[in-house]
């Protein structure tokens, strides 16, 4: 299985996926250009690690040796100096990185050292930078970079990436073409889930290969990128995207559905039927929970075999 996307969404994806995946693949956004992961971006031109590091985190086992080492690549320093606000994990990978020269490679040490369930993959091989045309009464206007997109006050309407032609990680498109499954969200819509449909080698291997693909909807709409956006406008946004992609299967918590017509007609556009099931944390908070997803994904999963 692959599943695609970044951040906390991606984390969520694959905390239930690992369960209940044979063997698994997360390909991971690199645009990211704040906090920890932006200043190492700019100070050594390297890809931004923060997304990679939480795919990794979210892979670790249960166990003491997987919680722990999940607890210390999340870590933040808290300082009045240089180190201040750098995720551990972060400053691990990018040693690697320089040590080996090779970012797969990285993050595959990485990845042993945590024993994580599952392998964590760059969809491409430079950083990139996300635009976006943004909405604001009546007016479009471009915004560049994830955070400035992510804060935007208007409502996004399309995005585009720089450089217009990154180079795929090879290992990223291979890992779709021999897929069973390929999962899309939850995550941030614009930044996150859509940026792997914009890398052209990437974009053709998940067009053209053979595994069904499942696109799992948040709970919630995004401040700045997808206000008051629905759940069907949401696979609007994707078709647009990415007019000639087919869905299988998508999945919609029953508690965000208002408008069920709706959401039918825009799953089967895409050519997907709708599963709703609860996966929402009991809490009310608009986070998955790991085992109520995982038990559904895995019932998805079963009746295609």
């Amino acid at each position: 299985m692959v599943a695609l996307g970044g951040g906390h969404g991606l984390y969520a994806s694959l905390s239930a996926l690992r369960g209940v995946a044979g063997e698994l693949t997360a390909v991971v956004t690199v645009a990211d250009d704040g906090g920890s992961s932006g200043r190492l971006r700019r100070e050594l031109g390297v890809l931004p690690p923060g997304d990679l590091r939480m795919a990794l985190a979210a892979l670790c086992g249960d166990d003491e040796w997987g919680s722990t080492w999940s607890e210390v690549v999340q870590h933040r320093f808290r300082s009045e100096g240089d180190l201040h606000g750098h995720a551990i994990g972060n400053l691990l990978i990018v040693a690697l990185w320089e040590l080996l020269g090779d970012p797969v490679a990285g993050l595959d040490w990485v990845g042993r050292l945590l024993k994580a369930h599952g392998r964590v993959l760059p969809m491409a091989s430079v950083p990139l930078d996300i635009v976006a045309e943004v909405e604001l009464d009546g007016n479009i206007s471009i915004v560049r970079g994830q955070v400035a997109c992510a804060l935007t006050p208007g409502r996004v309407q399309a995005i585009s990436l720089v450089p217009e032609d990154p180079p795929a990680r090879p290992e990223a498109v291979a890992a779709v073409h021999e897929a069973d499954w390929v999962v899309f969200g939850p995550g941030s819509w614009f930044t996150s889930v859509l940026p792997h449909l914009k890398v052209p080698e990437l974009a053709r291997a998940l067009h053209e290969t053979r595994a069904r693909r499942l696109v799992t909807l948040n709970l919630a709409p995004q401040p700045g990128e997808t206000d008051d956006f629905s759940p069907q406008q949401h696979l609007e946004v994707l078709r647009q995207h990415a007019p000639d992609l087919s869905v299988d299967v998508v999945l919609a918590d029953t508690g965000v559905v208002d408008d069920l017509d709706a959401l039918e007609k825009a799953a089967a556009a895409i050519g997907a039927r709708l599963v709703l099931a609860e996966v929402a944390a009991a809490d009310g908070s608009p986070k998955h929970d790991p085992r109520r997803l995982a038990s559904v994904l895995d019932e998805i999963f079963l009746q295609k075999r």
